[in-house]
């Protein structure tokens, strides 16, 4: 029951507060951790061979200390109830992005509205790996849509999962992994070799937190009385036409039930990067409504996966007992 009390507390936490820049954050010590080793390892004197179990390495080194250090934390205040009340809400709390997606999102929108352009460039930019510098409005648009329904999988949905399963300190281990396939998990000739591992380990470790995901904004898009005939059929024909075997899950739900055309090719560090197109060839332009309407989509699946996933801890441990 603790650990469902934490879960419950962390999204609520994370539904009112978001992620607020100056706060002390685990996964930006350990986004530094991550720069520190790749700006030492990720040298052109090593060869690709090296490079990649380098890049093995650095995983293990990154996921595991996480597990480790917040084992450590939780085996000091073991004695203490509220103590590992508190800190395993926090940690819960910092493992999910529901409001900070919609913050990141509402940013873009108001900027877009105003019609400043550059601004929303630069805004998208800080949510998404790709080049922004040259994207037109409706690129902003579908960028952001994109970024938010495969986020509503990272950012959401599979951190309730491991959480869930192993607590806080799965939940941390996750957003380990996650955050070293955001930072070096890229195909280009710099990442290449050295971010080969942590890429293939995100795709293992998501593969049914997409799936899942899949299902929720399915449910989501009928709730909503969104078009979720067209969800169905372009979730179920498109879901793998995506270069990650997973983020096409929920940008193919979110296609469909919005009438999008997203996917397609992107420019990563100046290198042409070229990607299937995701929905149907006659879709609508996407606008800042559509943003709107995707981030509703992301709530009502966080919700859905909180108390299902929830439910079925209850269920566990009522088992056990």
């Amino acid at each position: 029951m603790l650990l469902v009390e934490m879960i419950i507390g962390g999204f609520v936490l994370d539904l009112l507060l978001g992620d607020p820049p100056t706060w002390p954050h685990p996964v930006k010590l350990i986004g530094r951790a991550i720069a520190k080793l790749t700006q030492a390892w990720n040298q052109v004197k090593f060869s690709d061979r090296q490079r990649t179990w380098l890049g093995v390495l650095l995983w293990l080194i990154i996921v595991g200390g996480t597990g480790v250090v917040a084992a450590g934390i939780f085996w000091l205040i073991r004695v203490n109830h509220w103590a590992t009340l508190i800190v395993g809400t926090y940690f819960c709390y910092t493992c999910l992005s529901v409001r900070g997606l919609a913050f990141e999102s509402h940013k873009i929108m108001r900027s877009l509205q105003r019609g400043d352009l550059a601004l929303a460039r630069k805004q998208v930019g800080m949510i998404v790996g790709r080049d922004t510098e040259h994207l037109s409005a409706e690129e902003v648009c579908r960028a952001t849509i994109e970024t938010v329904a495969e986020n509503t999988s990272d950012g959401v949905i599979a951190p309730l999962l491991y959480l869930a399963l192993g607590g806080p300190i799965l939940g941390l281990m996750y957003k380990a992994v996650n955050t070293l396939d955001s930072m070096v998990g890229y195909r280009n000739q710099k990442y290449r070799a050295f971010g080969c591992f942590s890429a293939r380990a995100d795709d293992v470790i998501n593969y049914i937190p997409a799936r899942l995901t899949w299902l929720l904004l399915m449910g989501s898009s009928m709730l909503l009385r969104d078009d979720y005939r067209t969800a169905f059929i372009v979730g179920r024909r498109d879901r793998q036409q995506h270069r990650s075997p997973n983020s096409g899950f929920s940008e193919s739900v979110v296609a469909g039930a919005l009438d999008l055309r997203l996917g397609g090719p992107h420019t990563y560090f100046g290198e042409l990067v070229v990607k299937p197109y995701i929905g149907q060839a006659s879709a609508k332009p996407a606008t800042t409504v559509d943003i709107a309407r995707t981030l509703r989509l992301l709530y009502v699946a966080a919700f859905g996966g909180v108390i299902l996933l929830v439910g079925l801890r209850l269920l566990v441990e009522g088992f056990l007992i």
